[in-house]
């Protein structure tokens, strides 16, 4: 529904998320742990999650005998014949006039046949049970709910094995007077509502929704069709589903809940099924908390993600710095070295490489409505349309599942937490593929986003394991806000000891938080983080000047933490954008970042503290960036005279022979950013261009095989833990043409003026050498 919003910030208020925090995990019975920043002496894993990372189905939802029974038989039940504006009923408890049936007392209606015009009302005044059985019933009403549930304790829908029903309304509804608008569904309840049973359901909800619940909404299971004026399925309370089969034509929200007043509430929960949901606006929207366990999910939103308005970049100096309409990213997203784009690659139209449009968003509707959303940054009165797949006012946890999405908005949106512990996903987005406003934590599954504005986003990042491939017409990885400080972290103050073994995802706990833990092996004591000064200025800073970015620009308390897994970037904009720190630890990170001098495949604004895993970042120069002298791990950044072509392998080997790294950009670059745990403070090594490999490439990173062919560009000595070189040897930072070129860590920010150092080599000549990869 269209709804005007006024609102100045891109966060909640901290109230509202205070409140909806301290309360959503409230079902759940296993044990939360304070939120808590902890500094450690010894060997230092530093961890940013959110501590929501067991939050599953059976933690919120409990189904008990009547929920699940199907069972019947005509001794014990009522039999409701209907023909045309009439219905037969032998039993008791309902009775039939003017077209209508009525059901007054508690027990199990057995229903048949048509009703072409008329009602079926259910008003039992001792709350008890009703058990309505759908044994192939087709229902109608011209100017109201086909069904109503006006009053009872809890109704039950079951569709019977074998049999196929249906339940529609028409486009008007007559209510008693001007001050009524319920019911306003074609299956309607005042009361807890569950479905089960393994037959068909066709509902058809031509004046606004298809299925409403003023209390709880289940589907135990059953196959499931809705097409609706408005949203398809709804439940104040909650949605629950356990199973079955959910086909949503929707030209609002798919499924949703809507409860804001209590936070206990107003949640949707799903353990599994198969659901195809075409929705103008939200996929599935839940007001507090959205958790999915798992499930087949085929999800289009707003028309798609080539419905998406046109995305318009500001340039560094307030000027516009290129737009991307209905969610294409840029035409220069690159080709793997055997020339051939990927056939899932998006090209600027919108289509496929083979030039197909995805096929989930063919008959896609556009969209007619709207919601108020919390994430609109405006000062000013405007309509808005919400048009994301899965979207959460809480937190967003995904536990499993296959997700296969196409959305307008952002993919996966949560207006807390977003949590990933494991699914498979598919993704086409016209603004961001995952985001959080406060952290995104990723702990596992596969991940690829073939198309997005910017592909991950929150204040604080993390990825602990899974595999993530993005790609990303702006930014491919944003940290970006500052995260808001809750009662819950105010209120932690915990000692702890953690082992360099222990992984954050096997962290028992259901409290909805935001915590920056440090996992160490030695000393550690623990500081709460509400506490800890947020002021930029706080941040060491690497000797030599400060960190890119604009002039007087300071760094925010955002982070991204890389802790294991593997993550790929093909960005338009900045490939790795943190607008305070980034800390990597352990895992595989390749960026394959933009061409233009305007962005970098690094660009953050604290430090970026490099300790362990395999980093290979590759883009234009004139805004590079290398890891921070503050690391532990050993990076070379190397610069180019001209623009080296796509494809071009980058070949890094050490004085013996031994492979550092093989490498073919998707995009043409004039900047490699390299840190591998091979790589020595004293070493020797030698910079090849062009050549071949005879090793197996992913993501254009050669394993095995041997090197041979190429043009060696430079040799050197490194003498420092963070080794820039050109091809005439080791120079200082940021040597590139464009925007700060010749001395700028980030061109406009200031530049780490490292001494000049090493040898000037032969740059000519070509190696014959070959070398086993490691």
């Amino acid at each position: 529904m269209k709804k005007k919003i006024i609102t100045g910030s891109k966060l909640w208020s901290v109230a509202m998320i205070t409140a909806m925090v301290t309360a959503c995990s409230a079902p759940a019975a296993t044990s939360s742990t304070a939120n808590a920043a902890v500094s450690t002496t010894g060997t230092t894993k530093t961890v940013s999650v959110s501590e929501q990372t067991s939050v599953k189905y059976a933690d919120l939802v409990t189904m008990d005998a009547d929920d699940t029974n199907v069972s019947w038989s005509a001794t014990d039940s009522t039999t409701i014949k209907l023909n045309g504006t009439t219905a037969s009923i032998t039993g008791s408890g309902a009775k039939a006039a003017n077209g209508s049936v009525t059901i007054s007392a508690a027990g199990t209606y057995v229903l048949s046949g048509k009703l072409t015009d008329g009602q079926i009302v259910v008003n039992v005044a001792d709350k008890g049970t009703v058990h309505l059985v759908l044994n192939g019933a087709t229902i109608n009403d011209n100017d109201s709910a086909a069904i109503y549930i006006q009053k009872a304790g809890k109704a039950i829908i079951t569709l019977e094995e074998g049999t196929e029903n249906a339940v529609s309304d028409g486009k008007t509804y007559v209510y008693a007077d001007a001050t009524t608008d319920e019911p306003d569904a074609a299956i309607f309840s005042k009361a807890d509502l569950t479905f089960n049973g393994t037959g068909k359901l066709t509902v058809t909800g031509n004046y606004n929704e298809g299925i409403t619940s003023k209390d709880d909404l289940k589907i135990v299971s059953g196959t499931i069709n809705v097409k609706s004026a408005d949203d398809g399925i709804k439940g104040k309370d909650m949605v629950a589903i356990q199973a079955g089969t959910i086909t949503i034509d929707s030209e609002g929200d798919g499924i949703k809940s809507t409860n804001d007043t209590d936070t206990t509430k107003g949640f949707v929960a799903i353990a599994g099924g198969t659901f195809n949901i075409q929705s103008g606006s939200d996929g599935i929207q839940a007001e507090t908390a959205l958790v999915t366990d798992g499930g087949t999910f085929n999800i289009v939103t707003g028309g798609g993600s080539a419905n998406a308005p046109e995305k318009v970049e500001e340039g560094p100096f307030g000027g516009g710095g290129g737009g991307w309409g209905g969610g294409t990213p840029p035409t220069d997203m690159g080709t793997p070295p055997d020339g051939e784009p990927p056939a899932d690659m998006p090209s600027n139209n919108g289509t496929n490489a083979t030039g197909a449009a995805p096929s989930s968003s063919t008959n896609a509707k556009a969209p007619a409505d709207s919601n108020a959303d919390a994430d609109t940054s405006t000062t000013t009165e405007e309509e808005t349309t919400s048009a994301k797949a899965l979207k959460a006012g809480v937190d967003l946890t995904v536990n499993g599942g296959t997700y296969t999405i196409d959305s307008m908005d952002d993919s996966l949106h949560s207006n807390n937490n977003v949590i990933v512990n494991d699914g498979k996903f598919s993704i086409e987005s016209g603004d961001d593929g995952i985001h959080a406003d406060q952290a995104l934590t990723i702990n596992g599954g596969t991940i690829t986003i073939a198309k997005s504005y910017e592909g991950l986003e929150g204040a604080i990042i993390t990825l602990n394991d899974g595999d993530v491939d993005v790609t990303a017409s702006d930014d491919g990885v944003n940290a970006s806000g500052d995260i808001t400080a809750t009662d819950a972290d105010a209120n932690a103050d915990a000692a702890t000891t953690a082992d360099d073994s222990t992984k954050a995802a096997d962290t028992d706990t259901t409290a909805v938080s935001n915590a920056s833990v440090t996992e160490t092996t030695g000393t550690t004591s623990t500081t709460d983080q509400s506490n800890q000064s947020t002021d930029a200025n706080s941040n060491a800073r690497p000797q030599g000047g400060e960190p890119g970015g604009m002039p007087g620009e300071s760094a925010s308390n955002s982070e991204l933490h890389i802790n294991g897994g593997s993550l790929t970037v093909n960005a338009g904009g900045d490939g790795l954008d943190s607008n305070g720190s980034i800390y990597m630890t352990d895992g595989t990170v390749i960026v394959n970042g933009p061409t233009d001098n305007g962005n970098g495949p690094l660009d953050y604004d604290g430090t970026f503290e490099m300790s362990g895993g395999y980093l290979v970042a590759a883009g234009s120069s004139g805004m590079a960036q290398g890891t921070s002298d503050t690391s532990t791990q050993n990076t070379i950044v190397m610069t180019y005279p001209e623009t080296q072509k796509a494809g071009t392998l980058v070949h890094v080997q050490d004085s013996e022979g031994n492979n550092i790294l093989t490498f073919a950009p998707a995009k043409d670059y004039q900047s490699v950013v390299v840190s591998s745990p091979d790589l020595k403070k004293d070493g020797s090594y030698v910079i090849y261009s062009g050549g071949t490999s005879t090793g197996k490439a992913v993501d254009g990173l050669y394993t095995d095989g041997t090197y041979s062919g190429g043009t060696k560009v430079v040799a050197f000595q490194s003498t420092s833990n963070v080794t820039w070189v050109n091809e005439s040897g080791v120079t200082t930072a940021n040597t590139g043409m464009g925007p700060g070129g010749g001395g700028g860590q980030g061109g406009f920010g200031g530049g780490r003026n490292r001494p000049q150092s090493g040898t000037t080599t032969d740059t000519t000549g070509t190696t014959g050498t070959t070398d086993t990869a490691k």
